[in-house]
């Protein structure tokens, strides 16, 4: 493997990604770094997954002048999940340098984004319609950019953004240099790329091993208002060290956390509306091990440093196999064995065949739980925990209270009251989950068209190109319980 260290990369943000934990370079980085340090245009053709964002992010940081207070390099993101996932990950890599980095895209006040413009940041994430809609305010200028990146093209053209991305590329300096990155290279990303770049150096990375073999993989068929009910049982009998939910939507995870807290479980969620603040609080506190289970969408998870996580759970399948590799491959890490289980409503069968055809392997059916046994998987963990305090041998200031005790009652007697004092019962508070519209059939697809990332929204501009198309009344929001359908109406209506 390449050291970052090797890749000619700049002291002050080699200590950025020292501080980010990263000393190995993946692939797709040890490939495009040193040919896009050398201003070269570039066409990377890689999956979701491979380090991308650090791939055109570390170069691109590199050549900040950060004396300066213009714009210099921007961006071009799908959606806005992705676009504040890219934003992040750039400050994290431009902490050394103190480059300024800011998210934009509909959905948010563009009076605010404004206000923000006016920090003079040096880095724009955003996507296509928000960009443009700046571009014509003369709120952004981009007449001193000198990167350009293009993140994952083959789906801003399934989204219809291609005639947007070219008014973009219109408004930057004739010397600049391009980067370019899609999982899938179809002729109109082509055609883009011989009329806006200049000799592209081509990478290709090959998509790696689709799943992990330590990894104990099972689906549970179950309807939608049973799941949750389903997940508690299972986290009861299994009784994970750590565990990782994954949801849809944004929508779908904050309601999750807050009704595992209401039956007794320590969860937190995350998603792309988080601040930076909070999410790192969040992911410190599950590190900790203060709480044991983290509720996550797709695209917040990704890139995420977590180690110990012993089970993951897609309460609701993901749309395409990538995201399900990505899912599990956040546990059964160093050598050790994880185990992850999918729920499937009866309609999205389909889907568990595309995941298992791209992995390559079966996963086990798994029968529901029931409340006797979720019962009997807490009396099991309190039975461990009382023998391993047996095994401690630190029990002296007991043992005469004890035999007092065993004086007035038989010891069944007392070892019963005992597991059930610690014993957590199954708790059947009721809980409000808004429920998700399974995903649509297979046949009912049509190709190319939506959002993968549950969660991830266009902005108001962006909705009106491509094949999105909302119905009447349907809101801009992201989440929230005032406008419960709206995601499941959004998804439904990509793939008619």
């Amino acid at each position: 493997m390449t050291k970052f260290e090797d890749l000619g990369i700049s002291s002050a943000t080699m200590k950025s990604l020292k501080r980010m934990g990263f000393e190995e370079a993946t692939p797709v980085q040890s490939e495009t770094i040193p040919l896009s340090l050398e201003n070269k245009d570039l066409i990377g053709q890689a999956q979701t997954g491979t380090g991308k964002t650090a791939a055109f992010g570390i170069p691109m940081i590199d050549k900040i002048d950060k004396d300066s207070n213009v714009i210099q390099g921007i961006v071009i993101a799908p959606t806005r999940e992705l676009a504040v996932q890219v934003s992040e990950e750039l400050y994290k890599i431009g902490y050394g340098k103190r480059a300024r980095v800011l998210a934009i895209y509909g959905g948010q006040d563009i009076n605010r984004q404004i206000r923000a413009l006016k920090n003079h940041p040096q880095i724009i994430v955003g996507t296509p319609g928000r960009i443009l809609d700046h571009i014509n305010r003369k709120t952004i200028r981009l007449e001193n950019i000198h990167t350009v990146v293009l993140d994952e093209a083959d789906e801003m053209l399934n989204m219809g953004f291609i005639e947007d991305i070219e008014a973009i590329l219109s408004k930057t300096p004739e010397e600049r240099q391009t980067l370019l990155f899609s999982a899938t290279m179809p002729a109109p990303i082509q055609r883009m790329a011989e009329k806006f770049m200049k000799n592209p150096q081509i990478v290709r990375v090959k998509t790696k091993e689709m799943t992990v073999p330590l990894i104990e993989q099972y689906y549970i068929e179950v309807q939608e208002k049973s799941k949750f009910d389903i997940l508690t049982r299972l986290l009861d009998i299994q009784t994970p060290e750590l565990a990782i939910v994954f949801g849809r939507t944004k929508r779908r995870v904050d309601e999750l956390s807050e009704a595992l807290n209401l039956r007794g479980y320590m969860a937190e969620g995350i998603h792309g509306d988080l601040s930076q603040a909070k999410r790192l609080s969040v992911l410190r506190k599950f590190k900790e091990g203060s709480i044991d289970v983290l509720v996550a969408t797709d695209v917040a998870a990704r890139g995420l440093d977590i180690s110990g996580v012993t089970h993951v759970y897609n309460f609701d399948i993901p749309q395409d196999p990538e995201s399900y590799v990505h899912r599990i491959g956040r546990t059964g890490r160093a050598g050790k064995e994880g185990v992850a289980m999918t729920f499937i409503t009866p309609r999205e069968k389909s889907y568990l065949g595309v995941v298992e055809r791209t992995t390559k392997r079966k996963m086990d059916k798994m029968k529901p739980p029931t409340l006797d046994e979720a019962l009997e998987g807490q009396q099991k963990a309190v039975l461990e925990k009382i023998l391993q305090s047996i095994d401690a041998n630190n029990l002296q200031f007991y043992k005469q209270a004890a035999e007092e005790l065993l004086e007035q009652q038989d010891a069944t007697t007392v070892v019963a009251a005992v597991l059930k004092m610690l014993t957590k019962e199954p708790d059947t508070t009721p809980v409000k989950l808004t429920e998700e519209k399974p995903l649509p059939n297979k046949r009912e697809r049509r190709s190319g068209g939506g959002d993968r990332r549950g969660g991830g929204k266009f902005d108001s501009r962006d909705r009106k190109r491509g094949s999105y198309k909302p119905r009447q009344g349907q809101g801009q929001g992201q989440g929230g319980r005032r406008q419960s359908n709206n995601n499941n109406k959004s998804r439904s209506n990509s793939f008619k």
